[in-house]
């Protein structure tokens, strides 16, 4: 159960730390007092999206820290998949939102991402507020809550690989049933282009190569006159010694003095050395000159085949590998092309494999809701009775479709309010307060066979007042004997029945507006529902009553 609510800097919250009990929570306050706050809080931290506008104003950055305690075995094992440890049963989230849009989470004191949060949160909280009767209004949404009561998630799971799989194949299957005159049009353009890449008989780094020896040709006139300056400065010539000369005198008489000094033989051995780099330098420069090519047909050569390959490049790539790629694709793609026949036939018959195996998984799913259908509405029906709509009738209409994600089962919830009156969409006939009951009638099947510990109810008592208003709060009082349930409310007689009762109070101080969160005593109790049933003058009969109303809870 969430066990502890820590809330800082979010809206008109500085500071509150709320110790939450088992059983039945009820939240009240006044109008505007910060109710939806509390909610939008854990909200937060179950990893829900949240702006930076939920920052109170003049802060930096927003924390919220929620700590689970007896939490299922389901939820730890979900915890530990995610990489996080589990001690004494406790699950703490947190997440802390910068004002420059960043946030930071962490679960058991672990960073984690938001995505984490969401995740784990599944298993441990499940939130109903207003929002959720409009799901009612929405057909498309009413075969969730008959999967959901059937446990599907492991059928639709096994049903959603093949139809995605199936999918895919008849995509294929269209694409390779496109004209003949599209596929002949694409085996010639792909031949001409295998036929241009094949011809031009491209190698790795031969770009590169063309164009170093390009730049060598264009310029072999200053490399030859460099090259023979150089052999004469270190050959000589008629006039001068050259390096290679002089060097060989200066070895000579370093070698005589080496004889009588012995210090010197390491100076005269690299000396000698030197003058053997210095002698092969020389003939390698003559190699050199030798191997300059200044053939001014091989420069034009070259020149054409650098333009091939740029113009090559312009259609099939930026480069030499580039353009090898396209060639094997293009080789492929002409394969398939070319074996039209014998892939059509494989695929027509994958096809057929995988529209079967469709509509024999959508098949059991189906009959597996109408099963639970009638279940469901029976359920429905006595749960709405006991919230004063004893003439209630629920139907929930299939209605055969093309395959889908979620098999081939359209389902629409019908209701009837009044005897005599045959079932219609929700959507035409449900009251705001019809609603409301149905929706928590719904929520209370549901909770039977959910795996969380936790369901928070924000105002669902939208519509609702009187006797009608006690029977949602009786039903909730209910559910709450086998899980923690926590309520928003605006009615007495649902508040009255709390087994922990929380005020909601807003305070104005230094020109500034705080919210707090007060765990009510009796007394407190009594004067907050005096409140709620007579306004802001609370008067004695009030008092009276809303002893009563505790009381007789």
């Amino acid at each position: 159960m969430l066990s502890n609510l820590y809330i800082e800097n979010i809206a008109v919250i500085e500071k509150t730390n709320i110790d939450f009990t088992d059983g039945f929570n009820v939240l009240t306050g006044e109008t505007g007092a910060g109710k939806s706050i509390v909610i939008d809080s854990i909200n937060a931290v179950l990893g829900q999206r949240t702006g930076k506008q939920i920052i109170r104003a003049g802060s930096n950055s927003a924390f919220v820290s929620a700590t689970f305690t007896d939490v299922s075995k389901l939820a730890i094992k979900k915890a530990l998949s995610l990489g996080f440890d589990v001690e004494d049963d406790m699950i703490i989230l947190q997440r802390e939102l910068f004002s420059n849009g960043k946030n930071t989470c962490r679960v058991n004191s672990r960073p984690a991402t938001v995505s984490a949060l969401k995740e784990l949160s599944a298993y441990l909280v499940n939130i109903h507020g207003q929002s959720d009767n409009a799901e009612l209004m929405s057909p498309s949404l009413h075969l969730h809550y008959i999967d959901a009561l059937a446990e599907n998630s492991e059928l639709l799971r096994d049903y959603r690989e093949t139809y995605y799989e199936y999918v895919e194949v008849k995509e294929e299957l269209e694409n390779a049933d496109d004209d003949d005159a599209k596929r002949l049009a694409e085996i010639d353009l792909l031949t001409y282009q295998i036929d241009e890449l094949e011809n031009a008989d491209i190698t790795l780094g031969e770009w590169e190569a063309l164009s170093n020896e390009k730049t060598i040709l264009l310029n072999s006139d200053k490399i030859t006159k460099s090259l023979i300056k150089a052999k004469a400065l270190l050959d000589g010539d008629d006039e001068i010694d050259g390096v290679v000369s002089m060097t060989d005198d200066a070895f000579s008489h370093l070698s005589v003095a080496a004889r009588y000094q012995e210090s010197l033989t390491d100076m005269s051995d690299r000396l000698a050395n030197a003058l053997y780099e210095l002698k092969d330098i020389s003939d390698l420069i003559d190699s050199s000159i030798s191997d300059i090519d200044s053939d001014p047909y091989r420069l034009e050569q070259i020149e054409e085949r650098l333009d091939l390959l740029y113009r090559l490049s312009k259609k099939y790539g930026a480069d030499e590998e580039q353009m090898l790629e396209f060639l094997e694709n293009a080789k492929v793609r002409l394969k398939e092309l070319n074996d039209y026949d014998v892939n059509r036939e494989k695929l027509q018959k994958r096809f057929k494999e995988l529209k079967d195996a469709c509509e024999n998984k959508a098949q059991k799913l189906s009959d597996i809701r109408h099963e639970v259908a009638l279940d469901f509405s029976s359920q429905v029906q006595r749960e709405m009775a006991f919230l004063e709509m004893p003439n209630v009738r629920v139907v929930v209409d299939f209605e055969k479709r093309e395959l889908n994600k979620s098999g081939f089962d359209k389902v629409e919830f019908l209701i009837s309010v009044n005897l005599g009156e045959d079932p219609k969409p929700v959507v035409k006939i449900a009251s705001g307060g019809e609603l409301s009951r149905m929706m928590l009638a719904i929520k209370t099947v549901l909770a039977r066979h959910d795996i969380v510990q936790t369901m928070i109810f924000d105002e669902i008592d939208t519509g609702i007042s009187g006797s009608a208003a006690r029977k949602v709060g009786m039903k909730l009082k209910e559910v709450s004997k086998d899980r923690q349930v926590m309520c928003v409310t605006h009615q007495a007689q649902i508040a009255s029945l709390a087994d922990s009762h929380y005020l909601i109070n807003k305070e104005f101080s230094d020109s500034k507006t705080y919210t707090n969160v007060i765990k009510l005593d009796m007394d407190g109790r009594v004067y907050e529902l005096a409140r709620i049933i007579d306004g802001v003058n609370v008067t004695q009969t009030a008092l009276d009553h809303a002893r009563g109303l505790i009381e007789n809870a």
